[in-house]
């Protein structure tokens, strides 16, 4: 097996309601090399609301990217700053979520629209913290699908001293579909990143979109910097797990994982969250396994209500093996 080259990188997608502090803790114990993602965080949530609480996070989530949705260059300035107290490794700029919503607050994949203002967010986050500031984009939107509108959209933002852009290789059409059909319905065009990526060699490209296992990653990885992987890593998290193999690094059991995870589980618990808002998140560990099915049901159906419920389900798991 090829192994992952030095400067490449493997990242779990920002994906909303899903990579959460819960979510990030039980995906840093299956691979612990793996850059991971916040969701979307608003700048308004920052400056407007709870930022102590959309900030929190566990210090083994490092290396922890917190992604940003908005357009305003002095209120990304400042949260980008706001991420760099609060102990982040690198901050991202969404231009890449097509929902209706995020538009109308001129944030996500409409930006695509406008390089120069990108550009200027860029500028002004820099200039505000020490922080790496990265830029996550489609390939395009609407009519502006050709590689060289995306040529030029990267050309710009580059001129701002962003060095680092993590590519959703599918186009979005932010009038015609959901959220959902846009990371399904248009195309993969992995072939327009490969060309990104040779055009312009000491900029640092990701590809992300439809990566579901090791042999595509090291695939990609024949061609990029880095490998994003979204809802795989999800509803299949063991692939991180196997990813490790990549770096030459010993691949964690299912067991080994789940009894790392009840620490944790015993904290949050008594934090007074309640069991199921934890195991949403590892509701595919047993994908493709002997009981797989039996592991989801019991995990969905609220039937387990304390830690000792929890342990005795990873038993009976065993026996399934």
């Amino acid at each position: 097996m090829t192994l992952i080259a030095e400067g490449q990188r493997i990242s779990v997608a920002p994906m909303m309601d899903w990579t959460t502090k819960d979510y990030r803790y039980f995906a840093r114990l299956l691979n612990p090399r793996a850059w991971l993602y916040t969701e979307m965080i608003t700048t308004g949530a920052l400056l407007h609301g709870d930022a102590a609480h959309f900030l929190a996070h566990h210090s083994s989530e490092a290396p922890l990217v917190l992604q940003l949705g908005g357009s305003n260059p002095s209120e990304l300035a400042a949260c980008a700053k706001m991420a760099e107290d609060a102990g982040y490794n690198e901050v991202n700029l969404n231009v890449g979520c097509p929902s209706d919503r995020v538009q109308h607050n001129k944030i996500g994949a409409c930006l695509m629209a406008e390089p120069q203002l990108v550009a200027d967010c860029v500028h002004a986050m820099q200039a505000a913290s020490k922080l790496p500031i990265t830029v996550k984009h489609r390939i395009g939107i609407d009519d502006l699908d050709s590689f060289e509108h995306m040529q030029a959209f990267v050309q710009t933002v580059a001129s701002s001293g962003c060095t680092r852009f993590i590519v959703h290789a599918r186009i979005a059409l932010l009038a015609g579909l959901s959220p959902k059909e846009n990371r399904e319905i248009p195309p993969l065009r992995y072939a327009d990143v490969y060309r990104l990526k040779a055009l312009y060699p000491h900029l640092t490209i990701e590809i992300n979109g439809g990566i579901a296992d090791v042999a595509q990653t090291q695939a990609h990885l024949a061609h990029t910097d880095g490998v994003m992987i979204g809802r795989a890593a999800y509803h299949n998290p063991y692939i991180l797990a196997e990813l490790n193999a990549l770096h030459g690094a010993a691949i964690p059991t299912r067991r080994q994982v789940l009894e790392g995870f009840m620490p944790y589980v015993e904290q949050r618990l008594a934090e007074g969250l309640k069991l199921h808002m934890l195991t949403r998140h590892i509701l595919g560990l047993y994908h493709g396994q002997v009981g797989a099915r039996y592991w989801r049901q019991q995990l969905s159906g609220h039937k387990l209500k304390t830690l000792a419920d929890f342990s005795a389900l990873v038993g009976q798991m065993d026996g399934m093996a």
